[in-house]
């Protein structure tokens, strides 16, 4: 994997929590602290698009006819089936 060399710049305060992080035995280094913050934040954008996605599929299937004894008696079923 080719890496690339960033500079960025970050207040004293920043620098001090990054710092920290890096004390506390977590991280090796800066570079590592910063890409684990990369790595959360793509598995969050990536969760919320799929959210999104079930939202949206969700709307889309319009409105269900079921009761709620009827959807309470598929949910059970479906978990004895599950073996729960």
């Amino acid at each position: 994997m080719a890496m690339m060399r960033k500079t960025i710049t970050i207040p004293d305060a920043m620098e001090e929590w990054v710092k920290a992080q890096i004390s506390s035995g977590r991280y090796g280094n800066d570079s590592e602290y910063f890409r684990d913050l990369i790595r959360r934040d793509q598995d969050r954008k990536l969760a919320e698009l799929e959210l999104r996605a079930m939202i949206d599929a969700g709307l889309d299937s319009g409105i269900s006819k079921s009761t709620v004894p009827d959807i309470m008696k598929r949910i059970e079923r479906r978990l004895r089936q599950d073996g729960k």
